[in-house]
């Protein structure tokens, strides 16, 4: 998919209200190929709403968005193709087993030698116990698992990650970045949203902090330490440290 000299993701002028209420409130942002970008922000700052505009789960007020150089708008259905996204939603029939959703979606992408695909995602992520489980007896954890393994099972090359952290263990936490960092050849380009700062600036190669809709700050993470990041934050935000574990 990828474009010589073409970012991954490009934002221009992006706007999204809900009525009176302004989510998004203008800005531009860039993201180039196999790079990680965090997005830290308070609560209501406009994080999941940027995540659902990339995804295409959610359109702009304004302004426009190109993924690999292909306008979002006029490119939807083809872009959908190439992405990945692991959201509070996890898009999983919960009364098919997980197994019958990774098949779904498998034909839904056309992937070739499907049975081999999800034995390999299933794996990364330690969930070969529970593939026949149906996804509505299984606990908010387990459902994140499988719905990360249904985001990496077409090898998509842009990855959309909304608080994907949300209701896993550490051990399965460490199993989600090893599964991205493994998956492929390529170095994947990661988009994601935590409110945990420290294990944000661990992940990423840079971050941005959005406040009240907008661009408060942004900056590569080398070099940068913890509790700079913290105070970054606290001044971006004016939020206490219950955001920065």
């Amino acid at each position: 998919m990828m474009a010589d000299n073409t970012p991954a993701i490009e934002v221009k002028g992006l706007t999204k209200s809900f009525g009176n209420q302004h989510a998004l409130d203008g800005f531009d942002l860039i993201v180039e190929w196999g790079k990680t970008l965090a997005i830290f922000g308070p609560n209501g700052a406009g994080k999941t709403t940027l995540i659902k505009i990339l995804a295409s789960i959610t359109k702009p007020s304004t302004g426009e968005v190109f993924i690999n150089g292909l306008n979002l708008k006029d490119n939807a259905d083809f872009i959908r193709s190439q992405i990945g996204i692991v959201s509070h939603q996890v898009f999983l029939y919960g009364n098919l087993t997980a197994h019958e959703n990774l098949v779904f979606y498998s034909r839904m992408y056309d992937i070739a030698d499907y049975k081999k695909r999800i034995h390999q995602v299933v794996s990364m992520l330690g969930m070969q116990s529970r593939l026949y489980d149906r996804i509505g007896t299984l606990s908010r954890g387990m459902q994140q698992r499988f719905s990360i393994a249904r985001c990496l099972l077409h090898k998509p090359s842009i990855i959309l990650l909304d608080e994907p952290e949300t209701g896993l263990d550490q051990q399965a936490i460490s199993m989600l970045w090893r599964a991205l960092k493994e998956d492929g050849s390529e170095k994947l380009t990661i988009v994601f949203t935590s409110h945990s700062l420290e294990r944000g600036l661990n992940t990423c190669d840079n971050f941005i902090i959005l406040s009240k809709g907008k661009i408060a700050h942004q900056q590569p993470s080398k070099g940068l330490s913890l509790v700079g990041l913290q105070e970054i934050y606290r001044d971006c935000t004016g939020a206490g440290s219950e955001n920065t574990k």
